[in-house]
């Protein structure tokens, strides 16, 4: 039987649907906005908030400043454009005390790992890292990793999909590459580089922007769903929960 320390998972479209949560959080965004003063229909600005979105990346922080930059100020006129931008700011924070939950069975899985075996459990994440962070305490998953076994690519200066990431968290916990786990859903970030280095991948394919892409490499399982992952944990490695 294989020995297995450790398990890290990737956080977005693998603990819960960011694609989901971000179409909904934008939406209520746009609603406000628009509530606020903006004087244009929601189809425009969903379109034009798409455009600033692929230009400057989901991780940039000022989505909102960006978009109001681009619109013509006769759409705002009379309004400070500050109350429109944190309309849209507000609306999107208040989405995440209400739409941002993991997924029920990720939860469940972690919550029978962490108390029920000896396993190592972490994160190993791109993005900013307090927004990345905020993701892991609003839901409330802390409780179930290893403090030190959070490992967010801004924080480190190592952004994926370079594999030193992988090779950093491993070598910061005394971890070979070849008992430690990998779960994520993008093949390209979460399974070929961690593949180079000898660690295990797990592809979580249920949904999100990546379920059609493939990678170059295979990982060692493909899942469904976190059940299907501890079912493969008690088949291949004898870990019961």
């Amino acid at each position: 039987m294989n020995q297995l320390r450790a398990i890290f998972f990737d956080i977005d479209d693998t603990l819960y649907s960011t694609s989901e949560f971000s179409e909904l959080a934008r939406s209520a965004s746009l609603d406000a906005m628009i509530e606020a003063g903006l004087n244009m229909s929601k189809d425009q600005l969903q379109e034009e908030l798409d455009e600033v979105i692929n230009e400057f990346t989901s991780n940039y922080e000022h989505h909102f400043d960006k978009l109001l930059l681009r619109i013509p100020k006769k759409h705002y006129k009379g309004i400070n454009p500050s109350i429109i931008i944190a309309a849209g700011v507000m609306a999107y924070h208040e989405t995440k005390s209400t739409r941002l939950f993991p997924y029920e069975d990720a939860i469940e899985a972690l919550r029978l790992l962490s108390t029920k075996t000896d396993l190592l459990l972490g994160v190993i994440t791109e993005g900013l890292e307090v927004k990345q962070a905020e993701k892991l305490v609003r839901m409330r998953i802390t409780q179930y990793l290893s403090p030190s076994a959070i490992f967010i690519s801004n924080q480190i200066g190592i952004s994926k999909p370079n594999p030193k990431i992988y090779q950093r968290a491993c070598s910061d916990l005394n971890l070979r590459p070849a008992e430690t786990m990998y779960v994520g859903d993008n093949p390209l970030y979460d399974v070929d580089p961690p593949n180079r280095i000898g660690m295990i991948t797990v592809r979580v394919r249920r949904g999100g922007k990546y379920h059609g892409v493939e990678g170059k490499t295979a990982p060692a399982r493909e899942v469904q769903n976190f059940w299907d992952l501890l079912d493969y944990l008690r088949q291949d490695y004898g870990i019961e929960v």
